[in-house]
């Protein structure tokens, strides 16, 4: 079987921000891209960087040709953080901050205080989707890094309509992708120097609905592609940093965990997490029992891991303190491209990601004109 692909966090999408952080006079204390810093300091009017919901190297691989312009355009690969989810990867983004640091880790946490399983970006009871209101929640909305620059960038972010941001004046909603390219003009074509950060939810929609390989996903990912060329031939003095939060892979099977009387008996609540990183808590009686179990069970499609294994390996990130949200023990998937159903109502994904494999390579696309 093929290696697991662990974060690089000196080579991470990660470190995209911690360069820019770097370059805006943000406070940064992680490595940054040498690549990347040597093109900013060009100085250009306009800096646009662009995080494209599932785009990673996978989907850019079997959806676009080589001398389309966001493929052929990779000036390096790059992990994601782990587990590899919009949740997780998006906040280390714009929080510069890593997993351990902000804990956003995954769609799904277990918060103690209220002893329920949490779908933290909807602050909705995972089991049931009931809409929860939340007092003293283990996590918090961190400050967006750009917040606290010191330049002479005007900062803007763009995002979808339904994210909440802190500071709405700076902010630019879009509904589709259309708007979303049509924003970013706008904004790039003020007459003083801009930043840009802006995130596209597609193609990561529409790959979980119909798979990375289908005709639907390439259809979105080519529109994607075609709409940046068209902005791209229309600027100056712009610089354009894209790079995807995480990348996805089609599924080849679902397990359903929650059926699993046995294995949920020696469980404290139902697993959370993701649907290719599984978290556990187990009641005390039965780790060993449990570790037993579940390999003998289940170890082709998820190698099981103690939590504090991956700690202190680092797979969250060299430092923080959010560690008691991620469990006992965490299943990662493997490379039979399966994905675990954590409750009666887990969704059949197409095209799924979270786990440590493909989905785990994002692409750093440097442009400038």
């Amino acid at each position: 079987m093929r290696d697991f692909i662990f974060p690089d966090f000196k080579k991470s999408n990660l470190n995209i921000s911690s360069t820019l952080a770097t370059y805006l006079g943000c406070k940064n204390d992680k490595p940054i891209l040498d690549e990347l810093m040597n093109e900013l300091k060009k100085n250009y009017k306009n800096v646009v960087f662009m995080c494209i919901d599932g785009l990673g190297i996978n989907p850019i691989n079997i959806n676009l040709d080589d001398n389309t312009i966001l493929k052929k355009n990779i000036k390096m690969t790059l992990t994601s953080t782990f587990p590899s989810t919009t949740t997780n990867a998006t906040n280390s983004l714009l929080c510069n901050m890593y997993p351990l640091e902000h804990g956003w880790f995954g769609w799904s946490l277990y918060y103690k205080n209220i002893n329920k399983n949490v779908d933290i970006f909807l602050d909705r009871e995972s089991l049931n989707d009931l809409k929860l209101v939340i007092k003293d929640k283990p996590i918090k909305r961190e400050e967006y890094y750009f917040d606290n620059t010191n330049t002479d960038y005007n900062i803007n972010t763009v995002f979808p309509k339904y994210v909440e941001v802190k500071k709405e004046n700076n902010n630019h909603k879009y509904e589709t992708i259309d708007d979303f390219f049509n924003n970013i003009n706008t904004i790039i074509n003020k007459s003083d120097k801009q930043f840009i950060y802006a995130y596209l939810y597609e193609p990561d929609s529409t790959m979980h609905e119909f798979g990375v390989s289908s005709t639907e996903a390439k259809k979105v990912i080519n529109k994607i592609n075609d709409l940046f060329e068209e902005l791209y031939k229309k600027t100056k003095d712009t610089l354009f940093i894209i790079t995807a939060d995480h990348g996805q892979i089609d599924i080849a099977g679902y397990i359903d965990l929650y059926h699993d009387d046995k294995l949920m008996n020696m469980l404290k609540i139902y697993p959370y997490l993701d649907a290719r990183a599984v978290s556990f808590l187990v009641k005390e009686e039965y780790k060993k029992e449990f570790e037993e179990y579940f390999n003998n069970k289940y170890n082709k499609d998820f190698i099981l891991y103690k939590t504090k294994y991956l700690i202190d390996k680092g797979v969250f990130g060299p430092y923080g303190d959010k560690e008691e949200l991620l469990g006992d023990y965490i299943a990662i998937g493997t490379y039979t491209n399966k994905i675990a159903l954590l409750t009666p109502i887990s969704k059949r994904h197409k095209g799924h990601h979270t786990s440590l494999t493909d989905e785990m390579l994002v692409p750093l696309i440097i442009l400038n004109n």
